[in-house]
């Protein structure tokens, strides 16, 4: 589809209704066939994260039909590929909304390192077409000065361009930060989350395809939350990111600040991907690939079935995908699909159902 054309469906669709979503309210994309309902999937060994009500943001769960769409679209074109899988995915609740865009900076490298220019520009311009507010883009690096990487990256220039607001989270004030308790977390003193992310009607997230070598695992949506928090809030001496990456509760803590908003888009881009190392370089591998999806842990899991069809670590391959701590803890906290019967892999070519195919062995229980 063209991109004058792009999204042009929602203009005469009927968009979702938005209610703000009390604490604990689960994420579950709208449904596309039936499957026997889900079972309960709390831990009651570990107490519930409480948080503040989110912003407002797309309600997609459907009460009837408990499954996620994940559009999964063969292609070595960035651009491309990222309209076709929105075409087939046309994710509701962007008309007409504020929307927070989430890229992965953790450093300037190329992409699968971090999130590529000419892709994210792709996706602004769909969005713009689908009648979206003020589009905010913001990160927090972690192994780069923030500000140099989306430089280096052109995301200031493309905020001119576009009529964007580009924002660095290191530089804000105390006030911009919404703190969120320890309890029911294994986090020693909470977290802290930057508020514009809360406050956007649509929060849209866009990752890589990669693993993690300080601890993570794997860096895909819920990794790429991580970039949301704070690592000082100001006025305070404390280091979140030190916390986080020398506990041993690292893959949980994960999970666990993804409680605090829910996307209204999740954008992979698998066009290449790092198979060990990470975050910033290691083996790289043509994938040829480009997810999307509403659902966080469904996405994460059919991007973990690509990583092990194409051989990637002990850590990440090892085991049912659902074990994975990343993937579990999610779950437990009601964040998305809690089965593969519940994951529908939607395509629009052989290419890409032969793929999916394939990845569907890889994620079964």
């Amino acid at each position: 589809m063209r991109s004058s054309d792009s999204f042009s469906k929602y203009k005469r669709r009927q968009v979702l209704r938005l209610a703000g979503l009390a604490a604990g309210a689960s994420i579950l994309p709208t449904a596309c066939r039936a499957v026997q309902s889900p079972s309960e999937t709390a831990d009651a060994r570990v107490p519930e994260l409480t948080t503040p009500t989110p912003a407002a943001t797309p309600n997609t769960q459907s009460a009837a039909q408990n499954v996620s769409r994940v559009v999964l679209v063969r292609s070595e074109d960035r651009i491309s590929g990222t309209r076709k899988a929105l075409d087939l995915l046309q994710p509701q609740g962007i008309s007409g909304q504020t929307v927070f865009l989430k890229p992965n900076y953790n450093t300037a490298d190329p992409a699968p390192a971090a999130t590529d220019t000419k892709l994210l520009e792709a996706l602004v311009q769909e969005l713009q077409n689908a009648g979206a507010g003020q589009i905010t883009i913001g990160d927090r690096s972690g192994m780069a000065d923030t500000r140099q990487a989306m430089q280096t990256k052109g995301v200031f220039q493309l905020a001119e361009r576009y009529g964007l607001k580009a924002i660095v989270f290191d530089e804000m004030g105390a006030d911009d930060w919404q703190s969120f308790p320890a309890e029911g977390t294994h986090w020693q003193q909470g977290f802290a989350i930057a508020r514009p992310v809360l406050d956007a009607g649509a929060v849209i997230n866009t990752c890589c395809l990669k693993t993690h070598r300080f601890g993570g695992h794997f860096t895909l949506s819920l990794k790429n939350t991580v970039g949301m928090v704070a690592k000082y809030v100001p006025g305070n001496s404390y280091n979140y990111m030190q916390e986080l990456h020398s506990s041993p509760h690292q893959r949980l803590m994960i999970a666990e600040i993804n409680k605090a908003y829910q996307p209204a888009l999740v954008l992979v881009d698998g066009v290449e991907a790092l198979v060990n190392g990470g975050p910033e370089a290691g083996k790289k591998v043509k994938s040829g690939v480009i997810l999307a999806g509403t659902d966080r842990v469904a996405v994460d899991v059919v991007a973990i079935g690509i990583l092990r069809s194409l051989g990637t670590t002990d850590a990440v391959s090892r085991g049912s995908v659902w074990d994975l701590e990343q993937i579990q803890r999610a779950v437990q906290l009601g964040l998305g699909s809690s089965s593969d019967e519940q994951i529908e892999i939607v395509t629009a070519d052989t290419a890409s159902q032969t793929m999916a195919d394939s990845i569907r062995k890889l994620i079964v229980a």
